[in-house]
């Protein structure tokens, strides 16, 4: 099965998390570079029918009718695969600052990361492009990469606390770390039925695509942090290597699941989605 990873870029980096200076090299050392693990990704995906609750907050953040739904779900993980860590630290204190890199989610009483990953489900042949549920991310250190940039083993995990309301958190991937959000944990899907209010997904072969620290237009309400002058467009933390923060793979959505779901985890058992991590 294909897979392709791209994204145009080089670094120009500003902001609170990591900096670098005017005119340095694409591949800097001394910083992250987060990449998407497509291999992961091939072998983890499900399409299904799913009775979703109506307090699951997922439905709630995700604007999903509850009840049964055709869906796909998948797991990602990021590997921090660069020479520094993604230092993110205590929620509340960005929330002190002002510095909008958190938003606080009222289903889940604590705040999420914005602007961590972006989900994109993609028909080839027209290029309409669905959401997935998922809003709200905490980076952890969830799993080991086996070997990293400059051939060291991975230390201890750094980042185990999301934070919330009451308890300080530590968020962040250290290098030689991936954050990993399995495909039973919230949001972690597209409805495929229209029971979001998008369009009902018709079966064919469909691009599922993932970036990482994807670009986004700075303004007053998303400061610019770190700044790609390759292409003008601004991320939430400075990589030494924008180029590889997209993975795809091609997905086919079946006319009829069947009972145990169609796909590479068809017959996985989860009768209620877990919180995220």
């Amino acid at each position: 099965m294909e897979t392709r990873r791209f994204l145009a870029a080089s670094c120009l980096a500003l902001g609170t998390l990591a900096a670098l200076g005017a005119g340095a090299p694409v591949r800097a050392q001394g910083l992250p570079d987060m990449i998407v693990d497509t291999v992961t990704l091939q072998h983890n995906w499900l399409v299904r029918d799913e009775n979703l609750p109506a307090d699951a907050c997922s439905v709630l953040e995700g604007g999903v009718t509850p009840g049964v739904r055709r869906i796909i779900r998948f797991t990602v993980t990021t590997p921090n695969v660069g020479t520094a860590d993604i230092k993110v630290g205590n929620p509340a204190d960005h929330i002190a600052a002002n510095d909008g890199l958190f938003e606080f989610a009222t289903c889940h009483q604590h705040y999420h990361f914005r602007n961590y990953a972006k989900y994109e489900l993609i028909d080839p042949r027209t290029g309409q492009v669905w959401k997935a549920a998922k809003r709200g991310f905490c980076m952890l250190d969830t799993d080991p990469v086996p070997a990293s940039v400059d051939g060291t083993a991975p230390r201890s995990a750094q980042y185990k606390a999301c934070g919330t309301l009451t308890l300080p958190g530590n968020q962040g991937i250290s290098h030689g770390w991936s954050d990993t959000y399995k495909f039973y944990l919230g949001g972690q899907y597209f409805v495929l039925d229209g029971g979001d209010n998008q369009p009902v997904v018709p079966p064919g072969d469909y691009i599922l695509r993932i970036t990482a620290n994807p670009p986004f237009k700075g303004d007053h309400n998303n400061p610019c942090r770190a700044l790609d002058s390759a292409t003008g467009l601004c991320h939430n933390f400075a990589e030494s290597d924008y180029t590889n923060n997209v993975g795809e793979i091609l997905i086919t959505i079946p006319d009829h699941p069947g009972r145990s779901g169609y796909g590479p985890l068809a017959g996985a058992a989860v009768t209620k989605e877990s919180p995220e991590h």
